[in-house]
């Protein structure tokens, strides 16, 4: 068993580096997809609203590994 999860742990570790930074940007991501989905009117800031959130978990995440 503990080799499954040691087999597991390095195949998502060749994809995600960063447990939250990925886990931010897929919640980013479920939270404007609801939000054009149910908010009427959406549409003309949906778009500017994505690429803010995902600038300020970009940065988020350089400033807290720059500090380590």
């Amino acid at each position: 068993m503990k080799l499954l999860k040691t087999i597991l742990d390095e195949a998502i570790g060749m994809f995600v580096d960063d447990g939250a930074f990925a886990a931010a940007i897929v919640i980013w991501l479920a939270v404007i997809a609801a939000l054009a989905r149910f908010v009427a009117g959406s549409g003309p800031w949906a778009g500017g609203l994505l690429f803010l959130g995902l600038a300020a978990i970009l940065v988020e995440s350089a400033v807290r590994r720059a500090r380590e």
